[in-house]
């Protein structure tokens, strides 16, 4: 599993236009490189990658549980980790969001 790490340097340009408003200074518009994608996008599809991993792991376990020939184990034990190891990123990320967002509303202006 790796990082999408395309958008990072569209989200610090955001990220800096934001403290210049907080600071009081004239916001800078910067030109996206290769035109970028709203981070409120790549968020919602990173998301939805987590959520279509766990809802696959549950109907490759509920297939394991039923009896069906064509799955093992070690593919389901697989698909699990998978599942979990992305949702435990996700939540990272979580934090990540809300500790950035906490020391943007307690900068002062």
């Amino acid at each position: 599993m790796s990082i999408d790490t395309r958008n990072f340097d569209q989200m610090l340009t955001e990220l800096r236009s934001v403290s210049a408003v907080a600071s009081g200074k004239p916001a800078q518009q910067a030109n996206p490189v290769g035109g970028g994608t709203d981070f409120a996008v790549a968020l919602k599809s990173a998301i939805d990658e987590v959520s279509q991993a766990q809802q696959s792991a549950q109907q490759m376990t509920q297939d394991f549980a039923s009896g069906s020939s064509n799955v093992n184990l070690q593919d389901v034990m697989v698909n699990l980790q998978k599942a979990n190891i992305s949702f435990q990123q996700m939540v990272q990320v979580r934090n990540k969001l809300v500790t950035a967002y906490h020391d943007i509303m307690n900068m002062q202006v």
